[in-house]
């Protein structure tokens, strides 16, 4: 087994620490080592002149589907996905069938996600018990399990007093709580955000309000409870004003953008393609732009994919039936550094921290770096070559995404997990 590697040449670029520059990187026993005075027999050469090392990404928001709609994605198959799109650690979401409820089922999904070994699949456990609002979960022993967060992603807990018996538990366990913030009674059965392109459509709207409201509802409980609450998938200019304000009072909040929500805005959707309904919806180009800034001025510090993937045949349906989500695993990395730093709208190691630092920070991982003596979680990234995205080439057992046909720069080259190569896309790698 290949234990040992030699990487020449790379832009190290590692938002820990601070350090951007140009040197070589050194892999053995699955730990990033110093530099030999001559590079040991056996050791695999890679030529990254030109290519920049990065500390493993993180993605704190992915759909593995397992169990209950295998058809769509497994903890496998979405684990090789992650990978090729530069991943080391992803958090899966517990809205399965059934729900990661219980502790049984934390120890499941992570056992799962460690034999296929791809990367590293860390579990959330549900707020509530199946999900539905009613009554908590089994929060400390799903924590003891190995729970890292709590969400009922997919929908929220409606009930306040609830949501802030939830939060104060997490306070004491030390885990944050993730939301999905869309007020049902608001949103009710809307399809798509509720615009002049809605309504040229002639389809139901859901209003900016619906996550609006759950937003001020979560920073109001969480500087009540003291709990670390993370808005997922923000998608209106009025979250980003409110998050930014309570970060500016102190409050324990953060916030994640997907890279659909910074692409596209509700005017981009075509009828006929049902990859462009999600939830939250894409809104206007101000709410688009809005959450753009957020993320490169560090309102929002976190970038996830929110990666949901569907069958062909669920995501035919049309659009009022058709269900919501976009698989984002395998574009992520290309849509982000299009738009955040090839625009000139950040550096680059501020995007990198966004899928680093910022999420690891979230829920309490050591801070993913390039130092001598931390695990070889690596992404190497080509960001200077073009390239289309092709759905057919996805790992991912979907297809479901908006992003076909689109040119993008920069793209995964090698994904070590461990010190092990986990995804290899390049014809660099010379063996000694």
């Amino acid at each position: 087994m290949q234990n040992s590697w030699y990487i020449r040449r790379g832009r190290l670029v590692d938002p820990s620490s601070g350090n951007d520059k140009i040197s070589d990187l050194y892999i053995r026993d699955g730990i990033i080592a110093p530099l030999p005075q001559q590079i040991p027999p056996n050791t695999t050469i890679i030529d990254a002149k030109d290519l920049v090392i990065a500390p493993g990404f993180i993605d704190l928001h992915v759909h593995l589907r397992e169990p209950g709609n295998e058809s769509a994605e497994t903890i496998e198959s979405g684990s090789k996905a992650a990978a090729k799109g530069g991943f080391t650690t992803i958090v899966a979401m517990p809205n399965t069938e059934p729900p990661v409820d219980t502790p049984d089922r934390i120890t499941r999904v992570f056992d799962t996600g460690r034999r296929a070994g791809f990367v590293t699949v860390l579990p959330s456990g549900c707020i509530t018990k199946g999900r539905r609002g009613k009554e908590l979960a089994m929060l400390k022993e799903m924590a003891n399990a190995g729970a890292v967060a709590f969400t009922d992603d997919g929908t929220t807990v409606s009930d306040d007093n609830l949501m802030a018996h939830a939060m104060k538990v997490c306070k004491v366990l030390g885990k944050p709580v993730f939301d999905h913030a869309l007020d049902p009674q608001i949103a009710a059965k809307g399809v798509m955000h509720d615009g002049t392109k809605s309504r040229q459509l002639g389809l139901p709207g859901i209003p900016s309000l619906a996550e609006v409201r759950i937003v001020q509802r979560d920073i109001r409980l969480a500087k009540e409870t003291d709990c670390a609450v993370h808005i997922q998938h923000v998608s209106s200019a009025e979250s980003v004003d409110l998050i930014r304000q309570a970060i500016s009072n102190g409050i324990r909040i953060s916030g994640e953008a997907t890279p659909h929500h910074i692409a596209f805005a509700d005017s981009d959707i075509i009828i006929e393609n049902t990859n462009f309904k999600m939830n939250p919806p894409l809104r206007s180009d101000k709410d688009r732009m809005a959450i753009l800034s957020a993320v490169a001025d560090g309102t929002i510090q976190v970038l996830a994919t929110d990666h949901a993937p569907h069958t062909q045949s669920d995501k035919g349906k049309g659009f009022m039936t058709a269900p919501f989500g976009v698989a984002g695993l395998e574009t992520a990395v290309g849509i982000t550094y299009s738009l955040l730093v090839k625009s000139g709208l950040m550096n680059l190691i501020e995007w990198i921290r966004r899928w680093t630092t910022g999420p690891a920070n979230i829920i309490g991982l050591p801070s993913p770096g390039l130092k001598i003596g931390t695990p070889a979680d690596i992404t190497i990234l080509d960001l200077h070559s073009e390239w289309t995205v092709n759905s057919n080439d996805f790992l991912s057992k979907s297809r479901n995404t908006p992003f076909d046909g689109l040119k993008l720069t920069g793209q995964v080259i090698y994904t070590f997990r461990k010190g092990k190569m986990m995804f290899n896309t390049s014809n660099l790698e010379r063996h000694r």
